[in-house]
């Protein structure tokens, strides 16, 4: 058989001293809510003070009603009474809105409890009541508090994401003027106070440069980068956007690398405030060049570091018509022999050496660059003297070096 659960102490006390032990709480709890009120501010003199409608402070009639709650449910038992919650739920949004976490507000609480203890123990050793059942009123009020803390926790988790989200709506928008097409921001007047308003309502110090990052989603999922306030952070996009302020500061590099951590992209180059829609422009055509497999792949890259790769093989079609243009000669050679001119070409073009130092770099003999550039001679005529001539040479064989037709040097 189920043993019978044991009696409670509380429940061994005769219910008149019971009920005196409740009117005399009770008719306390306004001396002892004002008592806990002052030790508190005493205790944490920062500590703000809202005022309802009346005036009378918020936080002196949340510890009254609590009071009231727990002392009128001793007479039926020492079940933890129902919280009232919308007092202190506002406790916990109240400490949002002051931008504290909620270690002060429980310390405060702590500090309640133990106060309202002590008077309640006054209480019970003048009314004779047993120490056990002492023992279980204090249980009881501990476990109350917690149902206190419960709903300040619970009030403070809404407003901060309701201040997480008004957050990103405002971030957003400011993102949005930012890099729009149209130059709205620029220059003085009306529209630079709209972006310095925007920047204000989010905290966000208006920087003289930033750089604009492109992400790229992973193929599994992943935390979003943890680049804090600073940096502006659009996640809404299919690829992530991010606004870097100052991205040339001591450190920031490091700092970037370090945030984002896991996802691949690029980041445009640094441009002065108004003209952050243009570096947004280069990121997009980096990540553009990386998803075909042009530009490496995996980590956040820098478009100033692939300067050549981003101006040469974004306009296809302007360099297809060129190459088409320069290197007609190659036509009437074969395939194999048409790649090692053009390789021999560029090496030459590139350090404007002799045969050796041309042999050196594409690391064969000497004596077999001598037959190629005569050959090259033969093919090209006077053009390849033609500084022009010479220069678009070098571009085309650059940006077929640069797509993987020819060696890379």
């Amino acid at each position: 058989m189920r043993a019978a659960p044991a009696r409670s102490a509380w429940q061994d006390v005769p219910p008149p001293r019971v009920r005196k032990f409740a009117e005399r709480a009770m008719a306390e709890v306004p001396v002892l809510a004002q008592d806990i009120l002052d030790a508190i501010r005493r205790e944490y003199p920062a500590l703000s003070l809202v005022l309802d409608e009346s005036g009378e402070p918020m936080a002196l009639i949340g510890i009254r009603r609590a009071l009231e709650h727990f002392v009128d449910h001793l007479a039926t038992g020492l079940e933890s009474p129902h919280v009232p919650p919308r007092v202190f739920q506002e406790f916990g949004r109240g400490e949002v809105l002051q931008g504290r976490t909620l270690d002060s507000l429980q310390a405060v609480y702590r500090l309640g409890i133990r106060l309202a203890w002590r008077r309640l123990a006054e209480i019970g050793t003048h009314l004779e009541i047993p120490p056990p059942a002492m023992y279980e009123l204090a249980e009881s009020g501990f476990q109350y508090l917690d149902g206190l803390v419960a709903e300040s926790v619970r009030g403070y988790a809404e407003a901060a994401a309701r201040q997480a989200g008004e957050r990103l709506r405002l971030q957003r928008r400011l993102l949005d003027l930012l890099l729009s097409e149209h130059p709205q921001h620029r220059g003085s007047g009306e529209p630079a106070d709209l972006l310095a308003d925007r920047a204000a309502r989010i905290g966000w110090r208006v920087p003289r440069t930033v750089a604009v990052a492109v992400l790229v989603r992973p193929a599994r999922s992943a935390v979003p980068p943890a680049v804090g306030e600073e940096v502006l952070l659009d996640m809404d996009c299919e690829q992530p956007r991010m606004v870097v302020p100052e991205p040339e500061a001591p450190g920031r590099p490091e700092l970037l690398r370090r945030a984002v951590a896991g996802w691949a992209g690029a980041l445009g180059p640094p441009v002065p405030l108004a003209d952050a829609v243009k570096s947004l422009r280069w990121a997009q055509s980096a990540v553009g060049l990386m998803e075909r497999g042009l530009l490496p792949h995996g980590e956040l890259l820098h478009c100033t570091d692939h300067t050549e790769a981003l101006v040469l093989l974004p306009p296809e079609e302007l360099i297809a018509g060129l190459t088409r243009r320069r290197l007609a000669p190659l036509d009437e050679c074969g395939p194999t022999h048409s790649r090692r001119l053009a390789e021999t070409l560029l090496a030459w073009l590139e350090t404007r050496g002799g045969a050796p130092e041309v042999a050196g770099r594409l690391g064969v003999h000497p004596q077999t660059v001598r037959y190629r550039l005569r050959q090259i001679r033969e093919l090209w005529g006077d053009d390849i003297d033609d500084p022009d001539s010479r220069f678009e040479l070098e571009l085309v064989l650059r940006s077929m070096r640069l797509r993987g037709e020819l060696e890379a040097r």
